[in-house]
């Protein structure tokens, strides 16, 4: 499941790209399967072992482009062990609002940039992350959590103030609001909960078969509870 659309941030060969904070991986993935060199990195060695692992099943598949490279390298947002100007890409995908000195990233970000490079950064939109807020503490709360809810002035003006370009923005996942609001209000680690479990099926059946009806509703609703938002930037040449 990709937040970020890759024709406003187009990768390929020959194009280096950071995924920052990467998670399980999902996007570093895609960058792979389109040709393109990509550093997974994140504070969590034990999850950058699943994605190095996945990566080198999608090498020996033939997923991957020959051309193409993967490497994993385990760190912290807040001071990067990259030379300035290293990436033609950066995405950052629900990060930020895990850190409290986001700015810090945000700089970071800059950085590793090169001259006219572009960066996605997704974080949860203000409405569905609001409501969720307010149906549950633990939602927010437990360790590692969200730290803060960003409108989209906010995120804007803080990457702005780090000297990048603010370009387009979208809404992405607009069926999952409803999902995480029904966890919220059932028990964030209710997973067993009769509707929590049934609307969890539908969203891996829409993951899985893509059908059109979905794909339709999801179209419809992301500009107005999309789960994320989703923002591109430069940094001028």
């Amino acid at each position: 499941m990709l937040t970020v659309d890759f024709r406003r941030l187009p990768v390929g060969p020959g194009v280096r790209v950071l995924d920052l904070g990467c998670g399980g991986g999902r996007h570093a993935f895609e960058v792979l399967r389109r040709g393109a060199d990509v550093v997974a990195f994140d504070q969590d060695a034990d999850e950058l072992k699943s994605v190095a692992s996945m990566f080198a099943a999608m090498e020996t598949a033939g997923e991957a482009p020959p051309e193409a490279t993967a490497e994993t390298v385990t760190g912290d947002a807040l001071a990067m062990p990259f030379p300035d100007a290293s990436f033609d890409r950066v995405i950052a995908a629900e990060v930020l609002e895990h850190i409290p000195d986001d700015m810090a990233a945000m700089r970071e970000i800059h950085r590793v940039l090169k001259p006219g490079g572009l960066a996605a950064v997704t974080v949860p939109s203000f409405l569905p992350e609001r409501i969720c807020w307010a149906l549950s503490e633990a939602y927010h709360t437990a360790p590692g959590g969200h730290v803060r809810i960003y409108t989209l002035a906010e995120l804007s003006a803080k990457l702005k103030a780090t000297g990048l370009v603010i370009g387009p923005h979208h809404h992405a996942h607009g069926l999952h609001s409803p999902y995480w609001w029904i966890k919220c209000a059932v028990g964030v680690d209710n997973d067993g909960h009769p509707l929590a479990k049934a609307y969890h099926e539908l969203l891996v059946w829409d993951i899985m078969k893509r059908p059109a009806l979905t794909r339709i509703a999801e179209s419809v609703l992301n500009p107005l509870i999309g789960k994320s938002v989703v923002l591109y930037v430069r940094k001028p040449a």
